[in-house]
């Protein structure tokens, strides 16, 4: 299971940082990804962690503004978004991905189904 956190309303250029708590005995064992989804848009995944914190896979869109990271002590998934601009608004899900990072496949069989996300809105 896997709850968000940490969205919020936020004005362009400001930054936020997303939380994504997860749970199981062997949590700290798999790769996760960040996905978003824009009002009447399709959902999209960037980046994804591997169990090793091995960063994988920023697509254009948020390489070099958004940071993945992983606390496997916490059990718990962050997102570190700066310089946010209108088009980053969407509610922001984490879901576990396999080994390869395939965002298509998420969230991976046999671990659930979407959470509810976090809101998140940037204001021009």
């Amino acid at each position: 299971q896997r709850v968000e956190a940490g969205g919020g309303v936020v004005q362009h250029g400001a930054s936020l940082k997303l939380t994504c708590a997860v749970s199981g005995f062997a949590a700290r064992f798999y790769t996760y990804g960040w996905f978003r989804q824009a009002a009447g848009s399709a959902r999209e995944g960037s980046p994804c962690i591997a169990s090793t914190g091995e960063h994988i896979g920023y697509d254009d869109a948020v390489k070099g503004l958004f940071t993945i990271s992983r606390d496997n002590r916490k059990n718990f998934l962050y997102l570190q978004m700066n310089s946010l601009k209108p088009e980053d608004t969407a509610v922001y899900y984490c879901a576990v991905l396999d080994d390869k990072c395939d965002y298509a496949l998420a969230p991976r069989p046999g671990f659930g189904s979407w959470g509810q996300g976090t809101q998140v809105t940037v204001s021009s």
